[in-house]
């Protein structure tokens, strides 16, 4: 049965979940992201539990438990000036991070280095801590791809796929492949996305049927205008069957400027759905807007989850 068709829709809609990656990475974030999800805006956002105003996050989703916010599983920091690193403090992390004690910049570091034990240790230290504020968490997520392994190959799926059932927690991982033109992505690459998806079947994790965005840096010359089209096309093309669209919102502050390489781009997300000409292109598609914890509440009833 399609994923569409268990959570109840037909199976020729188009059902799309936007979610807000980056929650409790500053205050600037925060209060952006807030306001989308207060106005319905968008269908959820992640929180980076490593981060320094992740507990503003955590504790705020904690009196807003009708809003859908889920984990962004952290495991790099990419800033020069604002570094983070794990949060577990009962085991060895020392896998996990650099001399100075951060998490990696990058995916391929993190991927060459971290121990598998360890990094299990951290994803179940990540969700502890959300859960010990007061979060019901919805969904889990990867920062920047760095479990998947993308970089080199060398992925940590079995682990979270083994942690996001323990807790009943969907996972954003797509079970076809897109290409950039929107289009199903060759046999091989396909091949190994339906490995990867029968693994979270076989685990009792509901994952998307696709995952699709713009791209995270600011393009030569991109406007606010450029952008919205772009976005429009990219809903045009939406498959039938379950998605999700990730974006970046923030207000731009000085905080933001002082440390984060794209502060424009992230200005510009966080206008992009509450647009008018945006969400006539959603009407217009007939594109249903649904919400992580449909997903969430057909894994725990497949699995007689109890929490």
């Amino acid at each position: 049965m399609s994923l569409a068709k268990a959570l109840g829709y037909g199976e020729k809609e188009r059902l799309l979940l936007i979610n807000a990656d980056d929650f409790g990475l500053c205050h600037s974030v925060n209060s952006g992201i807030q306001q989308l999800l207060l106005d319905n805006i968008v269908s959820s956002a992640t929180l980076m539990m490593p981060c320094g105003w992740a507990r503003e996050a955590a504790l705020w989703s904690a009196r807003h438990p009708q809003i859908d916010v889920g984990i962004h599983l952290t495991f790099t920091s990419e800033w020069d000036f604002y570094r983070w690193g794990p949060v577990n403090r009962k085991g060895s992390t020392a896998s996990l991070v650099t001399n100075e004690g951060y998490f990696p910049k990058d995916s391929k570091t993190f991927e060459q280095q971290a121990d598998a034990d360890q990094v299990r240790d951290e994803l179940i230290a990540q969700i502890e801590m959300a859960l010990a504020m007061g979060m019901k968490p919805t969904h889990a997520d990867n920062h920047m791809g760095s479990l998947y392994g993308l970089a080199t190959g060398r992925n940590f799926l079995p682990a979270v796929l083994d942690v996001c059932a323990s807790y009943g927690l969907p996972f954003r991982l797509p079970r076809y492949l897109l290409q950039e033109n929107g289009q199903i992505a060759p046999p091989e690459l396909a091949e190994q996305a339906k490995q990867v998806a029968q693994l979270a079947d076989a685990k009792g994790v509901v994952i998307l049927d696709y995952l699709v965005g713009l791209p995270f840096q600011l393009q030569d010359g991109e406007t606010f205008e450029s952008l919205k089209t772009n976005m429009q096309l990219l809903l045009k093309g939406l498959h039938p069957g379950v998605t999700e669209l990730i974006i970046h919102p923030s207000l731009v502050t000085e905080e933001l400027t002082a440390f984060h390489g794209q502060p424009e781009k992230r200005g510009m997300e966080l206008e992009l759905f509450r647009d008018a000409d945006i969400q006539k292109t959603l009407q217009e598609e007939g594109i249903r807007i649904i919400r992580w914890r449909e997903l969430q509440k057909l894994q725990r009833d497949r699995s007689n989850y109890m929490s």
